[in-house]
């Protein structure tokens, strides 16, 4: 535990900073989810859907940070792979 004040402080706003980006990684996770099970379904306009919101996710989850830029373009490379399969 840190004594000196401003390094407490860094601790507390660490740990908000945490929880929000964990909020944030699990939302993704959801949409990428919810897409993937459009897909086993069957429902291309679901799907086509659900693919603008998990690249609309990803691309958020970059510009705050919470993603490497490479990551989230092989992440949206393999989504539209999988819609595309779909036809």
């Amino acid at each position: 535990m840190p004594n000196i004040k401003s390094a407490k402080k860094r601790v507390k706003v660490i740990e908000k900073k945490t929880l929000i980006n964990q909020q944030h990684k699990t939302a993704l996770k959801t949409a990428i989810k919810k897409f993937d099970a459009a897909v086993v379904s069957g429902s291309r306009e679901d799907a086509q859907v659900l693919f603008n919101d998990a690249v609309k996710k990803l691309d958020k989850g970059v510009s705050q940070g919470i993603l490497h830029k490479n990551n989230a373009a092989r992440k949206k490379s393999q989504l539209a792979l999988k819609l595309a399969k779909m036809a």
